[in-house]
């Protein structure tokens, strides 16, 4: 008689079997895991038991695709026109509107807040009038497809803090970001891309960092965490065979190495041998996805002139806008781009005028890509930054030189798509633009909302750690009912 894979020898106890159970329950178990709805029953499902791809409720938009603008774009200079900054230029802000409310250690010794008007004109756009600054004239022609929320505000003042409280809901690190959440609770549409996708880009202007906590998985399993695209020859590093391996090589090693992992699965119950196992297979399938999908010389002209010609330049930001259409076209479920360089604390005119160019073809292009192929009913559009920029001016001052300091207080993003409503603008900040005074949008009932949109209630997207229940929204989070369609 053959020995067992596994000889445990005679020395077994009560503890040791109630621990090992048996080869049998571990393969069940083991098949569970890579199947998730293999043993599916109608028994209430735990906590953490999510069956991927069953949203709570009938969805209206399948993906998402966020355009991070790092460093946090001014409201003043692109959406939120406000005329009595012009009027009152170099006029100190009033107490009263301030109220008292922090300031960064870059403005805290300031003796005055000289108000800053922006230089740039402004016009209204569409059936809808949106506000849009001379800077954006491709986002100002699809203004009509357009929900601009000009009453974000957000708790961190900080970019850092900021930018991680968006992408997962709290300030500190080591949380799952948005994308894993969406992956956790929803998976991929398809098998051979992973369900959450980083691209990054960089413009002119002063840049803030962007690191891998913004796509981590925090305490879900690992196969949940974002993959990151880079532009160089190896679009996914590490993808590649080795020199000397060939594909069926690959996949013998590959089959060899799963059984010794579900050997030890067995033994030990250990769930993250399991996602190496996945993500070991999802590797090897994206050896042939990710070059036919990164591939831009097919795309026709047609949408070459859309985008732009940067869009055949890997890692510019119109690359990553037509890499995110394709990725969403084939199931990806987020797609997150950073773009980093809004910093603006000083010259803030001309380095605004440089990365508005950067951007703005290329996000108009990808909403009337979607739009045109019959997919931004299903794709949520997301373009926005981590705060907003004050309406006084930091450190030097002139009406062609001048600087804004971070406003987590008040500020504007824009949506698009995925059930949102087109062609409004939601809430309304005074007239010095400071303060909100109309339908505020926080953090976390933006993710609360986006999460709707994808069928997920976000007080029932939960995972149990260290005892306690988290969510992407925390303890808070409301839907934004005005601006679902």
């Amino acid at each position: 008689m053959e020995k067992p894979i596994f000889d445990f020898g005679m020395n077994i106890n009560r503890r040791h079997f109630l621990s090992k159970m048996s080869l049998g329950l571990g393969s069940a178990a083991l098949g569970s895991l890579l199947i998730p709805d293999i043993f599916k029953g109608s028994e209430e499902t735990s906590v953490n038991d999510i069956v991927s791809g069953l949203p709570h409720f009938a969805p209206k938009a399948k993906r998402v695709i966020y355009l991070f603008q790092n460093g946090a774009p001014s409201q003043y200079e692109l959406f939120d026109h406000k005329p009595l900054l012009n009027k009152m230029f170099g006029e100190n802000l009033p107490e009263s509107v301030r109220g008292g409310q922090r300031l960064t250690g870059m403005t805290a010794n300031q003796t005055s807040f000289p108000l800053a008007g922006s230089i740039f004109n402004f016009a209204q756009h569409g059936h809808s009038g949106a506000w849009v600054s001379e800077l954006l004239p491709h986002t100002a022609r699809i203004a009509d497809d357009l929900c601009f929320i000009k009453s974000m505000n957000t708790d961190a003042i900080n970019h850092d803090p900021a930018l991680t409280f968006f992408q997962s809901g709290a300030q500190v690190g080591s949380r799952p970001s948005m994308g894993a959440w969406l992956s956790y609770g929803l998976g991929s549409e398809n098998q051979n891309l992973p369900a959450f996708c980083v691209l990054l880009s960089r413009g002119i202007g002063n840049g803030q960092g962007v690191y891998s906590k913004l796509w981590t998985n925090g305490f879900l399993d690992s196969v949940h965490q974002g993959v990151q695209f880079s532009s160089g020859e190896n679009p996914v590093l590490y993808l590649g065979d080795p020199d000397g391996m060939d594909r069926s090589e690959r996949r013998e090693m590959l089959d060899k190495l799963a059984t010794l992992n579900e050997g030890t699965f067995a033994e030990y119950q250990d769930p993250e041998i399991v996602t190496k196992i996945q993500q070991y297979e999802m590797a090897f399938r994206m050896q042939a996805a990710v070059p036919e999908i990164t591939d831009m010389s097919k795309e026709p002209e047609s949408i070459v002139k859309l985008y732009g010609p940067d869009c055949l330049v890997p890692g510019t930001y119109a690359a990553n806008c037509l890499l995110a259409r394709k990725l969403s076209e084939q199931g990806v479920r987020f797609v997150q781009l950073y773009h980093q360089g809004w910093d603006g604390h000083s010259n803030l005119p001309k380095e605004i005028r440089a990365q508005s160019m950067d951007v703005d073809r290329a996000s108009a292009a990808l909403v009337t890509d979607l739009k045109q192929r019959g997919l931004l009913d299903e794709t949520l559009v997301i373009w926005g930054g981590e705060f907003g920029r004050t309406n006084y001016c930091q450190g030097k001052f002139s009406r062609e030189d001048y600087g804004r300091d971070h406003h987590p207080r008040a500020f504007t993003i824009w949506m698009a798509g995925g059930g949102i409503k087109p062609g409004i603008s939601y809430g309304e900040t005074d007239d010095f633009g400071y303060n909100i005074i109309k339908d505020p949008v926080h953090v976390h009932d933006l993710h609360a909302t986006i999460l709707n949109q994808l069928g997920l209630d976000h007080e029932k997207l939960v995972f149990k750690h260290q005892g306690r229940r988290y969510r992407l929204t925390d303890v808070a989070g409301k839907l934004v009912k005005g601006i679902i369609a």
